[in-house]
């Protein structure tokens, strides 16, 4: 009984939640328009953020389409390797790999940035397998290996991660982060490998099956995603649980999309994504083009002394009223501002989509269950 006893207390002491803290850096947008390379970069990749989510719409070539990661700006620090190697990435509710860039890479793209050297760790495993991955703007290659990875206290051993041999193009280039660490399900994984959170949850790394999600309004600190628990100190009111209605990204249905009690979207309801790898709310042009002309603009840019005037846009998700206010959605840089929102041109019949990215997340707490199919949301104190 004693053995049992002490068995039960090692196995719950490997138990555990870890808080990595995200850094808000400079987006790529912002970097392309210091370099005065903004403009060009746009007419040569036109995007569509609905590649990251409809595979046709982005490179044939590709395995898996992912997005740009144009505004991008929170991210957080892993290592990876014994002894370890310490690298940048954006933790992306919407894909599923982790990948960093390596010593075998010769893109511009990494050699500005972190690269993993296999040489140099103890631990390191290698296999036959390669991986592809397609982006909006940009893409990478490369092969899958495996090593322990460090994310804050949690050591993740034997985990499958990517190592990029070609990242063309400028938009890793000029990215402030080094790779990408996946949270979406194994079922989008690139290559099948086993997405992170899936391992640590396979070995009993946390002591719940879920991961939560806060985004600072701080300029630089105080933003962090936390695994294997819930910081209640960090919202106010309840949770509010909406079951997910595919288990593929963190997907739910959402009843409405309204402005001064008006429905302006998602009439009938219909499909969104959280997804802390798009930065700005992005949904259907009718709804985006209808958005702007609320709130007064034709082109995305727009006065920033109407913050004061204009009214919260309301996302009803699970019959609960989720206002967004214009401090959120109209983007100040430096002065100059924009709306927050995109429109994505989707195949049809897809059906009306919307993904709630960190415009929308950074107004509520987000909670990520796994062990219960589920998402929660509460207001941020």
């Amino acid at each position: 009984m004693k053995w049992l006893l002490l068995l039960s207390l090692v196995a719950l002491s490997q138990c555990q939640v870890t808080k990595v803290s995200l850094k808000k850096m400079k987006s790529l947008r912002q970097n392309l328009k210091e370099h005065g390379l903004l403009e060009d970069f746009l007419k040569k990749h036109p995007y569509n953020p609905a590649s990251k989510y409809f595979p046709s719409l982005a490179n044939e070539d590709a395995s898996e389409p992912l997005t740009n990661y144009m505004d991008i700006e929170y991210y957080g620090t892993i290592s990876i390797g014994t002894p370890a190697q310490e690298f940048s990435v954006l933790f992306d509710t919407g894909s599923s790999n982790l990948w960093v860039p390596s010593v075998y890479c010769s893109s511009t793209a990494c050699t500005n940035h972190n690269q993993f050297n296999p040489s140099d760790s103890s631990t390191y495993e290698a296999t036959n397998e390669s991986l592809s991955i397609q982006y909006g703007s940009g893409s990478m290659t490369g092969f899958l290996a495996y090593d322990t990875v460090q994310i804050g206290g949690i050591v993740d051993t034997k985990q499958i991660f990517g190592l990029s041999e070609t990242e063309p193009g400028t938009a890793f280039e000029y990215s402030e982060f080094d790779g990408i660490l996946g949270l979406a399900f194994p079922s989008i994984a690139s290559s099948g490998a086993t997405p992170v959170f899936d391992n640590m949850m396979n070995e009993g790394l946390v002591s719940q099956d879920l991961f939560s999600v806060y985004l600072s309004s701080d300029e630089q600190s105080g933003s962090f995603v936390m695994f294997g628990g819930i910081d209640s100190s960090y919202y106010s009111g309840s949770l509010n649980w909406i079951p997910l209605s595919a288990e593929t990204y963190w997907e739910i249905t959402m009843d409405s999309v309204t402005m001064n009690g008006e429905t302006i979207a998602c009439s009938g309801g219909c499909r969104a994504i959280i997804d802390t790898g798009t930065s700005l709310l992005a949904g259907p042009p009718s709804g985006i083009s209808n958005i702007n002309s609320y709130i007064g603009t034709s082109d995305g840019t727009i006065s920033c002394s109407a913050m004061s005037s204009l009214p919260n846009i309301v996302f009803t998700i699970n019959g609960i009223e989720f206002p967004v206010p214009p401090s959120a959605y109209i983007l100040d840089d430096s002065g100059s501002c924009s709306s927050g929102f995109e429109s994505i041109d989707l195949p049809t019949p897809s059906g009306e989509l919307w993904i709630l990215g960190d415009v929308f997340i950074s107004q509520y707490y987000v909670v990520f269950d796994r062990a219960n199919n589920q998402v929660a949301l509460a207001s941020v104190a």
